[in-house]
């Protein structure tokens, strides 16, 4: 049937994490648009804290380069 299996993220390697707007302000994007890159699975790695998103700094910067590299 469904494919339900979580993703898989690994486990924060800062001292903070980021909220929502802080990834979003990082990136130079709304952070409506990283809720839409997130429905459509082009998001950086993300923890959900209750009801919120939450982004390692580290993780953000290497998906970010990892990014820019296929797009090269």
């Amino acid at each position: 049937m469904f494919d339900l299996e979580p993703e898989v993220v690994e486990p924060p390697t800062c001292d903070r994490l980021w909220t929502t707007e802080e990834c979003a302000e990082f990136l130079g994007v709304t952070p409506q648009t990283l809720h839409q890159w997130r429905y459509v699975g082009k998001c950086p790695p993300a923890f959900r804290v209750g009801k919120y998103l939450r982004f390692d700094p580290d993780q953000v910067r290497q998906w970010l380069v990892d990014e820019c590299l296929e797009a090269a």
